[in-house]
């Protein structure tokens, strides 16, 4: 027989073809490949069955093909094995998704949400968000899957937070995770409703800080933080002066910093990109530091050389050894690095500085952020008034309107 020459076997239940390999033997006879054709609809066929080697013996092709031809003649899929495929897949997707329908919220907490939130998220972020799940959601939703999850559920998660004497900006916190879970979960066709946290009323949070610094605190303050940390006391001072956020403070570089100018330039904040100015004292403690770095260098950084993350405790502690926290429930009034900004703001206020100003020093996106330093000019009101009076005063003269309509 000619290598690679097709042969024809001819069975009742129709006809088949081989090729046999001319080199590979399945058992001591050399391995064959079928294939075969019918007509349906005047249209030809053709079925590639495969090897034997790949279990297509002469009766499995037939049996395979005597079902093609039935499905055909009876108007039914599949009449090949396209089709028969594309059948297996739909069902493998359907069973897939019915599987995932049934998923619950801690099985696709930790096989799908996690691996994501590990790549997109940082590291702290994300083992928060692992313990509001272990401690909250879980107890309560974690062994539901996502459509038997009602808002009654979400309302009894805030209630045992509330039982636990949690503050509601951890309440709003974990519902915010609880959020993101869900509508990771809608994204991936899991659940198509909206999350059921949409119909439960969220507590209010009011994180205002009112307390800021005295200007003998803020020097003993940065006197004690210069005794452990130069840097941090070079941080602190930054944002007394300037009203910088932490954030901005960590990746500031030498780039936005213009000592002609007496500027620096906040780029893509909170609130949107900004100039602060610089104090002598600033201005001198940044030239203290520069030596020519490149613009691209962090004009602060960590002990690795790289961006900080997170200011120092040693700013605690030069706080705890002073005091500056002793007797402070609320968390409010504590003092922590962003009290250093609170105080840049409530001393412009003092010293006469209007709100608006005071908004863009800040980078406020709205002036309702800033007018909660209003306060702090408790006479504002009655000075203006008082000028009002004076100059309602200041105004004798008297207009005889007949005479002038005479004219």
């Amino acid at each position: 027989m000619a290598k690679n020459k097709w042969e024809k076997i001819k069975r009742a239940e129709g006809t088949l073809y081989f090729k046999q390999h001319s080199t590979r033997k399945h058992g001591v006879k050399f391995d064959r490949y079928f294939r075969t054709e019918y007509q349906h609809n005047k249209k030809r066929i053709a079925l590639n069955f495969g090897w034997i080697s790949e279990s297509w013996t002469e009766s499995a092709c037939l049996q395979k093909l005597k079902y093609f031809k039935a499905n055909a003649k009876a108007g039914e899929e599949p009449i090949n094995f396209k089709q028969e495929r594309s059948i297996k897949h739909e069902q493998e997707m359907q069973n897939k998704q019915k599987q995932q329908k049934n998923i619950t919220f801690a099985e696709f907490f930790n096989s799908q949400y996690l691996p994501v939130a590990f790549q997109s998220k940082k590291e702290n972020t994300v083992e928060n968000e692992k313990g509001l799940f272990k401690n909250w959601l879980k107890p309560e939703v974690g062994h539901l899957p996502f459509n038997q999850i009602k808002p009654f559920n979400i309302e009894k998660i805030k209630k045992n937070l509330l039982d636990a004497g949690r503050t509601p900006r951890t309440i709003q916190y974990t519902l915010a995770v609880f959020r993101q879970i869900w509508n990771h979960a809608r994204i991936n066709d899991i659940v198509n409703e909206d999350s059921p946290t949409r119909k439960v009323k969220m507590p209010r949070v009011n994180n205002r800080r009112e307390r800021f610094l005295t200007q003998d605190e803020a020097n003993t303050l940065v006197h004690e933080i210069k005794t452990r940390s130069e840097q941090i006391y070079n941080m602190t001072l930054l944002s007394l002066h300037t009203g910088a956020r932490a954030k901005e403070i960590f990746t500031l570089t030498w780039g936005l910093v213009d000592f002609n100018n007496d500027s620096i330039f906040i780029r893509d904040s909170k609130g949107g990109s900004r100039y602060v100015y610089m104090t002598n004292a600033i201005k001198d403690m940044l030239k203290g530091l520069y030596q020519g770095q490149p613009h691209t260098e962090l004009v602060f950084k960590d002990h690795n050389g790289k961006q900080i993350e997170k200011i120092s405790k040693t700013f605690t502690r030069a706080v705890n050894a002073l005091g500056l926290n002793d007797n402070v429930t609320d968390q409010r009034d504590k003092l922590i690095f962003h009290t250093c900004r609170h105080t840049f703001a409530s001393w412009h206020v003092q010293n006469g500085t209007d709100l608006y100003t005071v908004k863009e020093l800040l980078g406020h996106s709205t002036i309702q952020l800033t007018e909660r330093y209003s306060h702090l000019r408790p006479d504002g009101l009655k000075t203006a008034a008082r000028n009002f009076d004076n100059n309602l005063k200041s105004s004798k003269k008297i207009v005889d309107f007949k005479k002038m309509k005479e004219k």
